[in-house]
């Protein structure tokens, strides 16, 4: 799909706030209503835009432990993989997940309350995955940046 200048400042802007209305959004981008309507239509359409969701502050929910793993599985082959990322999408503790190169094969971001939460997702949940060969963990110090919006 090919993205115009007004496409991209679209999008840009439903990245920093979806909660816009066609409206605001018609004024912003000096269209009318029905054809920011037809934009957004067609980036859904084409799953530029794959959902809306709501950014959650982790310390209003007691949530505010992040670690990062680092998964090292046993062997490599299809069903090993195939059987990781099955159970592990099933953890809700992991927000992420990333199949990536280098010494381990995969990285999660872990979301939890405190060290001892992260202890217990640790101890009874993840090391219940058949095929992890080892772990290694990080905690997050302090947050420097956060976003979930991509560069167009």
């Amino acid at each position: 799909m090919e993205f115009d200048k007004i496409d991209r400042e679209l999008l840009k802007l439903l990245q920093e706030d979806c909660k816009l209305t066609n409206k605001q959004l018609s004024l912003k981008l000096n269209l009318s209503v029905t054809a920011v309507y037809e934009r957004i239509k067609k980036l859904e359409k084409n799953e530029v835009i794959k959902k809306y969701v709501a950014l959650v502050n982790k310390e209003k929910i007691n949530k505010s432990f992040v670690a990062f793993c680092h998964i090292k599985l046993t062997q490599h082959s299809h069903d090993f993989v195939v059987d990781f990322e099955k159970n592990v999408t099933t953890l809700k503790e992991v927000v992420a997940c990333f199949h990536v190169s280098g010494d381990y094969d995969y990285l999660l971001k872990v979301v939890v309350a405190d060290m001892a939460e992260f202890r217990e997702f640790i101890v009874n949940k993840l090391t219940s995955i058949h095929h992890i060969g080892s772990t290694h963990s990080m905690f997050v110090i302090n947050e420097v940046k956060h976003t979930t919006a991509v560069n167009i």
